[in-house]
């Protein structure tokens, strides 16, 4: 049986989006599922969809709308499951095999998407994750949790975003294999000007897309890059067909 876990809280991603990413889990395994969304409300969610509270965390409510709740996927425990389990943020296209994350480096507690933007260590720092697809192992890392909770404020102050301080600070990471999960704005998008006439096409070999920041994969579907009207100019994108063909119950 594998698990694979998302967390929904608050009105930004409504149950739509819980459910386009459980078909498309369904879709791209041959194994057993356990799909789980932690979530405190679970108001027209797919009834194949196993549902459990959000994880407890003490940190200023405020921090708790972004993505710092995630940082409660690290305690001691995690709900009712165990092992490794695949956590997918919601605002992401699965495009193909899932099984694969399951076995890669399965003896890693933590394998996570090299993040597009920071591809290189400083000064001998270790490269930055990206938090919108990861495997951990429930239990492994607690320190991190307990870590945040203790002293939020110095933790947010160095390093502003949960997945920088994550990958700096967690026992040992890994990253997917080149090319699985790919971001649409960083990796995808054609350069200006040839986005006006030429969409995004779909690389062989893509698992995964992020849609990070602007525009939103529900955006991209529309064929429009929400913008202010003195950006509209290099802010415009072609609608790819594989975001329809893939992102659907």
């Amino acid at each position: 049986m594998q698990t694979v876990i998302c967390m929904k809280w608050g009105t930004l991603y409504g149950p739509e989006y819980a459910n386009r990413l459980h078909a498309m889990v369904r879709r791209n395994t041959r194994r057993p599922l356990r799909f789980v969304c932690f979530t405190e409300d679970a108001t027209g969610l797919h009834p194949g969809i196993k549902v459990q509270p959000l994880p407890p965390i003490r940190i200023p409510a405020h921090h708790q709308r972004f993505p710092w709740r995630k940082m409660s996927l690290w305690g001691e425990t995690l709900g009712d499951l165990i092992g490794q389990v695949l956590f997918l943020d919601l605002d992401l296209v699965v495009t193909g095999d899932v099984d694969g994350f399951f076995d890669h480096a399965p003896e890693q507690d933590f394998v996570v998407i090299r993040n597009w933007t920071s591809r290189a260590p400083v000064s001998g720092e270790r490269a930055i994750g990206n938090t919108s697809c990861f495997r951990l192992r429930v239990g492994s890392n607690a320190h991190l949790l307990a870590a945040v909770e203790a002293d939020f404020d110095g933790i947010f102050a160095a390093h502003r975003i949960e997945q920088a301080f994550i990958s700096r600070h967690v026992q040992s990471i890994a990253f997917w294999p080149e090319g699985w999960c790919v971001s649409f704005k960083h990796s995808l998008l054609p350069p200006w000007p040839a986005r006006l006439w030429r969409p995004a096409a779909l690389a062989p070999g893509t698992r995964l897309v992020a849609f990070t920041g602007k525009p939103d994969v529900h955006d991209v579907l529309d064929g429009r890059w929400p913008a202010p009207w003195y950006k509209k100019f290099y802010k415009s994108l072609r609608r790819p067909d594989w975001v329809a063909e893939h992102w659907r119950e």
